[in-house]
């Protein structure tokens, strides 16, 4: 992989991490650059995981922009659902 393509995923997982806090707030969101940026690309490779796992795409395809946030979104509410219940302090 090169930096390019390294800096493309740090770039596109902050940006998909911000879009996701803003469409769910609340108390517990995971703050700051790095935080936010592990919730974008997290949310990269569930949505890659499970699109490929339907066949929607192929082993050498990823995510786009859109799934990508989308997937940020489930790992945000699966972040409130364990700060919730406790299993991890938020």
């Amino acid at each position: 992989m090169s930096m390019g393509g390294l800096l493309w995923i740090i770039v596109v997982g902050f940006i998909a991490g911000l879009i996701a806090r803003w469409l769910a707030p609340g108390p517990n969101n995971p703050s700051g650059f790095i935080l936010t940026t592990i919730l974008g690309i997290a949310g990269a490779f569930l949505a890659t995981f499970v699109g490929q796992a339907i066949g929607h795409y192929s082993p050498d395809q990823g995510a786009g922009f859109i799934t990508a946030t989308i997937g940020a979104v489930v790992v945000l509410f699966i972040w409130h659902r364990l700060v919730a219940s406790g299993v991890i302090k938020g």
